[in-house]
């Protein structure tokens, strides 16, 4: 199929409730939704409404994101043979984890309510669900890494992550070389591979990088990028005389999950050292990413060259983002007044982003 107008669902929206913290400090809430996938923002000399295909307000239920956003139809486009790829934007703290992933769960407590699984989970489980409605014979395999200090670090890989490189090639486009790619038939077999790649038993000490400051007492300090391969192969009959690589037409479909580190102002994290050597590389590579999405916003006729090459990020996302891949973006934003310039620049980002057609 290929076509001028994009199939990705627009950005979505979502806003997390006040916390604690910003409760007992006094923070007040300047983001409220209006319904009919309308955003405002009040506060002293910002008023500024924003319209997106589907906003959710801070008592939106995980399945409602689900079902709300177009996830459930990226779903079924990655079986239909598709790339498709899903990304969580936003500042620390926004709640982009929550969303993707619901819940931090290690491997000794007990697993999180069904009802707060997030989109990875709900997606799992809708794959599998789909495969067995189509009565196709579906090979499942997943890819896990990290984007750590402009680093690629495969996070399946036994013992220590390890760096692996990134290449490109005409056919591939950019890859990483090297990369394991583990099969899987049930989501039992997923939520391991979740819990290897957050565990390193047995120490407990997470594989992905998080830290804690200020703002966030769980900040992710890389990007990370879940890739589930999906490939199927009808399960249909054909004489005898069809040969056999035209009997069972294969299918070969992507589904990947992009839990972006959040933006940050490091004054206001008060990190130092290591942790602020990280956030400056966080924002590079975000400001890099927003840099494309800015350029592929434009007119096809009109567009200037388009920088993948400055962030190992958007090498990563080249296909997903003016390829011909089908993305959602859902862009987790705070109603808290202290936090009112990262939430405007994240509508305003997600705002670009609607324009940004591709060809699937």
């Amino acid at each position: 199929r290929d076509t001028s107008v994009s199939l990705s669902p627009p950005p979505a929206i979502r806003v997390r409730p006040l916390t604690s913290t910003e409760t007992r400090r006094g923070d007040r809430r300047v983001v409220h939704s209006l319904g009919d996938g309308t955003v405002h923002v009040s506060a002293a000399r910002h008023d500024a409404t924003f319209g997106f295909s589907a906003v959710f307000d801070a008592g939106a239920s995980q399945e409602a994101v689900f079902e709300g956003s177009g996830m459930r139809q990226l779903v079924e486009l990655a079986l239909d043979g598709f790339s498709c790829t899903v990304f969580a934007f936003g500042q620390t703290g926004s709640g982009k984890t929550y969303t993707l992933m619901g819940p931090l769960a290690q491997s000794e407590t007990p697993p999180a309510a069904p009802g707060l699984l997030g989109l990875m989970q709900r997606s799992f489980a809708c794959l599998l669900e789909q495969s067995r409605s189509r009565g196709s014979d579906l090979a499942l395999s997943a890819s896990y890494l990290e984007i750590y200090n402009e680093q690629v670090r495969d996070l399946l890989s036994p013992g220590p992550p390890c760096t692996l490189p990134l290449r490109w090639s005409k056919t591939r486009g950019f890859y990483v070389e090297n990369q394991l790619s583990v099969d899987f038939e049930s989501l039992e077999a997923i939520a391991d591979l979740l819990l290897q790649a957050l565990d390193l038993p047995p120490a407990g000490s997470q594989r992905r990088r998080t830290s804690a400051h200020a703002l966030n007492r769980h900040s992710s300090r890389s990007h990370a990028l879940l890739t589930i391969h999906v490939r199927s192969r009808a399960s249909i009959t054909l004489p005898t005389r069809v040969p056999q690589p035209s009997a069972c037409p294969s299918k070969q479909g992507t589904l990947c999950f992009v839990d972006l580190a959040g933006s940050e102002r490091v004054k206001e994290t008060g990190s130092s050292g290591e942790l602020s050597v990280e956030a400056n590389n966080i924002n590079r590579s975000l400001l890099a990413l927003g840099h494309c999405i800015s350029l592929l916003a434009k007119p096809r006729g009109k567009r200037t060259h388009i920088p993948y090459r400055d962030s190992k990020l958007t090498r990563l996302l080249a296909r997903s983002l003016g390829g011909s891949g089908i993305t959602l973006m859902v862009a987790c934003i705070s109603p808290s007044s202290h936090c009112l310039s990262e939430t405007l620049s994240t509508l305003h980002y997600a705002s670009r982003a609607r324009r940004v057609t591709t060809r699937p």
